[in-house]
């Protein structure tokens, strides 16, 4: 069996998307001969924006798991909002509160002076951690980001102690669709993050991306990748299958997790301003699970505010699935922002794997459009195709009526999206490195 250092910031008591994907591989790459050792920070240094304590009863039982202390930038900014810091921490700039004046310095300060990320101080902690550990012996060290800060503790394993290091993003870096663009960074500061890349990819062993978009973006600027695209761990829903069901009280459209105010799915709230709408679909009911951000919310209501909207707070892994698997249709808006064609989110994995369709919002010619096809799990509609989405919401509602609600993806045209066929990948990518060395 070889061994793996695996350094993520990301990891139980954390929930949130950025989880799955690293605790997953520690489950399965045993499998494929792989037995890693976590490296992550300590829950009380964290800045996690949902925090999921039953999550811990999901690391397999014997792996070693290391925790590190953090500077977290994230508690001075609490104390200069006078808030307390979980209040703070967001994701991609959901509901940010508080004085205006001060909350712009801080996110100045944040854009140029901690760079690439607010993580960025648990760095040196994770690095003298991991020097410490290569008195054991390891067959190669795994970074995943984001915070992309975590590679440097790989490139710093690498310089010492010439371990073969792979790199995996979960999100690009400086092209990072979700709040990059919304961050105040001067020109030099952007300079440097861009540098900081560029040092990163330059001297990593090899990188991981997530999809066919993000590696042909890197090819562009002369840096091959291999894809690994995030997946579903079937056992998360065989524990599932029993106990949830379409719900027959409620035709529900529901999203699980986070909602940007560039996610708006401004077209389905056209769809069901409609007048005939609450006649024809009486029982209709939207459901978001997760942080919406208010200007999302603020547009339901202006647009259609007879259509019952329940908001229900973040929830569990397991909850979520739950809730996945008690819809009727899914909702998959994909941010509006360039080269969303690129953007492929994690949860839309996890929506095949409920088995029920999925009406998703974004490029036509985008990734998580060629998956839906794929797979015969829903439809990609255009942003602004009113009429589209109008109409499958109508032809869906009908058949949640008449007893027989439509299914999603076929159990069988998704296996190449399982967790376990993801390990076995990383594996393989992770022995060519060590054999070579």
């Amino acid at each position: 069996m070889k061994r793996l250092l695996f350094v993520t910031y990301y990891f139980p008591p954390s929930g949130g998307s950025g989880v799955q994907r690293g605790l997953k591989f520690v489950k399965y790459l045993p499998e494929f001969g792989w037995q890693p050792t976590v490296l992550t920070v300590r829950p009380e240094s964290a800045s996690w924006p949902d925090p999921d304590p039953d999550s811990v009863a999901d690391i397999p039982e014997g792996t070693r798991v290391e925790r590190t202390g953090a500077w977290d930038p994230y508690a001075w900014y609490a104390r200069l909002l006078g808030r307390k810091k979980q209040d703070v921490i967001s994701v991609g700039f959901i509901g940010e509160d508080g004085a205006v004046s001060r909350r712009r310095f801080a996110r100045w300060i944040r854009a140029n002076l901690f760079l690439p990320d607010a993580r960025v101080g648990w760095v040196p902690f994770a690095a003298a951690r991991a020097r410490a550990l290569m008195r054991q012996q390891y067959d190669a060290v795994l970074t995943t980001g984001p915070p992309h800060s975590t590679h440097f503790a790989g490139l710093a394993l690498q310089r010492t102690h010439g371990m073969p290091w792979l790199a995996d993003f979960r999100d690009p870096w400086t092209e990072i669709y979700y709040y990059y663009a919304d961050l105040p960074m001067t020109a030099p500061a952007r300079a440097l993050d861009a540098f900081l890349e560029r040092w990163v990819l330059r001297n990593t062993d090899g990188f991981v991306v997530e999809n066919v978009s993000t590696q042909r973006r890197f090819a562009e600027r002369g840096y091959a990748s291999e894809v690994i695209e995030n997946g579903f761990d079937p056992a998360d829903f065989e524990e599932s299958a029993s106990s949830h069901t379409v719900s027959g009280d409620a035709f529900v459209v529901a999203h699980v997790g986070n909602m940007t105010r560039t996610q708006n799915p401004a077209a389905l709230w056209k769809a069901l301003s409609d007048p005939a709408t609450p006649s024809e679909c009486p029982d209709l009911q939207c459901r978001f699970t997760g942080n919406v951000d208010a200007s999302v919310l603020a547009s339901a209501s202006a647009t259609c505010p007879d259509v019952r909207l329940d908001t229900l707070p973040y929830v569990p892994h397991r909850t979520a699935i739950g809730r996945m698997r008690e819809a009727a249709l899914l909702l998959l808006p994909i941010n509006r922002v360039e080269g969303a064609e690129g953007i492929t989110p994690g949860k839309l994995y996890e929506y095949l794997a409920s088995g029920r369709p999925v009406l998703a919002l974004g490029p036509v010619d985008g990734n998580p459009a060629r998956i839906l096809q794929e797979t015969g799990a829903g439809r990609m509609f255009d942003f602004d195709d009113v009429d589209g989405v109008r109409a499958f919401l109508h032809a869906h509602y009908e058949a949640w009526r008449a007893g027989s609600p439509m299914q999603g993806a076929p159990p069988d045209r998704i296996t190449r999206y399982s967790r376990r066929e993801q390990a076995r990948r990383l594996a393989a990518l992770l022995s060519g490195l060590s054999d070579r060395s």
